[in-house]
């Protein structure tokens, strides 16, 4: 049937009928519980499959009780305080929160505990500080006027994201879950029959949804219940001794709590990672991979799916990473933010099928006075609609309150919309792929594959002002007809870049993204210099290649032909004046949005040409550099603009001009996927206004289009 299958749909306790009567008029396929919802059991015996979620370290504070050192842990670390004296007593818990952690004094403090000196750096022995469990304090012998840190293991007794719902759905008397480490022993052994239990006990459940299996990514809350640390790609909760004494005899050197808490920025994935925090994610992905394979492997003992929620207990299963595929899971689903969030799910391999949660969650945060449900679903809709003519999933669904969803006005019909929309999109595609540059494109950062469309993010699809200037180029490539994929300075070392025509480097100064002392590496910039001088094309965004050496900030600044102003060389005149005719700008009309843009970026060299500046510094320009060339961009938000921006700047620096309008339409607010096999080309207008843009096939027009807001149109090849 058209208008049937490929959605999943919530329901609880209080709306039985209306999710009879939902399912078969948006004809889902599936329903599912949610945490804070129940599954009826007048729904059992549905025509659809049943998802339950499932949780393997919460949703049991009688074992977790019962087993206080098994309760999952954290490493922490306290703010930095000045010694005035010879002694200094630290409080352990200030600025956290105490229903959230509490100390672990249960393994030895003095074995998994460290005290630094953060003005000279050293670790302050181990006979220079004492504890006291019952203050919770730390007392050290301190040298005055130094500062000093304490980093300490703290159990998770409240879990961080049943909190978070807790929190945010104003839940008056649900108890406190707390979370229990599944990698433990005894834990384990409980964990696998307790499973197998579920599994009997529930034969009408079709599909196990593990939400998600072991280490919940960092999130941790300060002593008013706010969010105080959220590091969604965060390993400081994936820790006890018993894991670290199995990493050290993996490893075959110490661990120290600083390969986590990192100075305290809690290796952020902004953070360049350290050997020692790689050797740990690669040991963690090992084993949880392994131990969630027997999970996996129980499920389909019983007949049943296994799915993995790509969110909440994900840590140690990262889908790029090389032991994912091992887990055996049927499929995974995670929430759709935007398009790179969509593209992070629709991309994983190893797995029968992929499904997104649309947004918005029917959470009270969004259907309220005040909010705006149906807005929220537009743009989602609009951002996620371009990448799935790129990378589509197989499944949609929606999460939350269902009731929430049914008494708003108009909502049922937006996304009745929305479903009949991506189910057309598969039926017409037919499983083919749409057409992409004849030539591919990485992204050059510290991650690699291994954190494939995870660029510039602290948690997926979140705005943040600092990095929108950033992640704008993964969303705008998130629907783009360019085949891209995603190299670390390993790569380059290792002679990736013949594979490339362009590769792209964005982020701040000393990040990850960026490259920091990578950058200093003689071997890596020698490679990336010679590739382009050869006729490759280098794309910089915001600080591109930057680490203060030698005279210069950018690295590379000879092939970019920019630097960055720092102080050092004011005394240095620049004359540069901008040419704004060129390729790049063919199509641009409005003032073009850099962001947060960047200061003191200069041109300098001989053939170099400035297309944008303000204020008497660059944003936008162009070089050659032999037959090679490259473009700097001072930032690069999403906008349907910023998306022909980039795509112009990628076929130049490509030298790929004349290959651009294969299929191509006028309209900047327009973009086209041509799916040759079948012949046909999708042409979507990516706002909510009317518009008219002119498609192009093979460089020659062939017709213009007028199209309503948010129209999809098929267009015979």
């Amino acid at each position: 049937m058209k208008n049937y299958g490929r959605l999943t749909l919530p329901t609880d306790l209080d709306v039985i009928d209306e999710t009879i009567a939902l399912k078969e008029s948006l004809g889902a396929d599936a329903i599912r519980d949610c945490d804070g919802t129940q599954m009826p059991e007048e729904l059992l015996n549905l025509d659809a499959k049943v998802y339950a979620t499932y949780y393997t370290t919460r949703k049991d504070n009688e074992w977790a009780l019962a087993n206080p050192e098994e309760i999952q842990q954290e490493y922490l670390i306290t703010d930095r305080y000045t010694a005035r004296e010879t002694s200094l007593t630290i409080e352990l818990m200030k600025g956290f929160h105490t229903e959230q952690l509490k100390p672990n004094f249960i393994d030895d403090p003095k074995e998994w505990w460290e005290v630094i000196d953060r003005t000279t750096g050293d670790i302050v022995p181990v006979d220079k500080w004492d504890y006291s469990e019952e203050k919770g304090t730390v007392t050290i012998q301190t040298m005055p006027y130094h500062v000093y840190t304490v980093s300490f293991l703290a159990f998770l007794i409240w879990d961080p994201v049943h909190m978070y719902n807790f929190i945010t759905n104003d839940w008056k008397d649900a108890p406190h879950q707390l979370t229990y480490d599944v990698r433990q022993p005894k834990t384990q052994a409980y964990v696998k029959e307790k499973l197998k239990k579920f599994c009997e006990e529930h034969p009408h459940v079709d599909v196990i949804r593990f939400t998600t299996f072991f280490h919940q990514f960092t999130l941790t809350f300060d002593d008013r219940k706010r969010e105080k640390f959220v590091e969604w790609f965060g390993y400081s909760a994936s820790v006890s001794p018993y894991i670290l004494r199995k990493f050290e005899k993996w490893a075959g050197y110490k661990f120290r709590p600083e390969f986590i808490v990192d100075q305290g920025y809690h290796n952020s994935l902004f953070r360049v990672p350290s050997k020692e925090f790689k050797d740990f994610i690669d040991f963690q992905q090992q084993e949880v991979c392994h131990l969630a394979k027997e999970l996996v492997d129980i499920v389909h003992s019983y007949g049943k799916e296994a799915m993995m929620f790509l969110g909440d207990h994900w840590i140690g299963t990262e889908p790029y990473g090389p032991y994912f595929e091992t887990i055996g899971l049927d499929a995974v689903v995670g929430s759709v933010g935007d398009g790179v969030t969509m593209r992070m799910i629709s991309d994983i391999k190893g797995v029968k099928y992929t499904e997104g949660r649309l947004l918005p969650y029917f959470f009270p945060d969004v259907f309220c006075e005040g909010g705006d449900p149906i807005g929220e679903a537009h743009t989602n809709w609009l951002k996620a609609r371009r990448a799935i003519l790129r990378s589509p999933l197989d499944r949609i669904g929606y999460g939350g309150y269902l009731k929430l969803a049914l008494e708003w006005p108009g909502f049922i019909d937006t996304i009745r919309h929305v479903i009949d929309e991506f189910r057309d999109i598969h039926e017409t595609i037919q499983g083919t792929q749409a057409y992409v540059s004849p030539f591919k494109v990485a992204i050059l950062n510290c991650w690699g594959a291994n954190r494939r469309w995870m660029n510039n993010q602290v948690h997926h699809a979140i705005w943040y002002r600092e990095i929108y200037s950033y992640v704008g180029i993964i969303e705008c490539l998130s629907g783009m007809p360019i085949d891209i994929d995603f190299i670390n300075f390993e790569d380059v070392k290792n002679g990736a870049l013949d594979q490339y025509k362009v590769v792209i480097n964005a982020g701040a100064q000393y990040t990850s993204w960026s490259g920091a002392q990578n950058w200093i590496d003689e071997d890596v910039v020698t490679r990336v210099r010679q590739w382009v001088d050869q006729g490759g094309g280098f794309i910089g965004v915001g600080d591109p290649t930057a680490y203060q050496h030698q005279g210069q900030f950018f690295q590379l600044s000879d092939v970019l032909g920019v630097d960055k102003e720092i102080g050092f060389t004011l005394s240095h005149d620049k004359y540069n004046e901008v040419n704004s005719k060129h390729f790049l700008l063919e199509d641009i009309e409005d003032t073009i949005d850099f962001g947060e843009g960047m200061d003191g970026i200069y041109a300098h060299g001989e053939n170099y040409q400035i297309l944008s500046q303000y204020h008497g510094y660059a944003q936008l320009v162009t070089n050659t550099y032999g037959k090679g060339r490259s473009v700097y961009l001072a930032g690069l938000p999403y906008s349907p603009q910023n998306c022909r921006l980039l795509l112009r700047t990628i076929y130049w620096a490509a030298g790929k001009e004349s290959e651009m309008k294969k299929f191509y339409v006028s309209n900047v607010n327009t973009e086209v996927a041509a799916f040759e096999k079948v012949g046909k080309i999708a042409v979507i207008n990516n706002t909510t206004d009317s518009l008219s843009t002119d498609l192009y096939i093979q460089g020659q027009k062939v017709e213009t289009l007028d199209l309503e807001p948010m129209e999809l149109r098929w267009v015979e090849i």
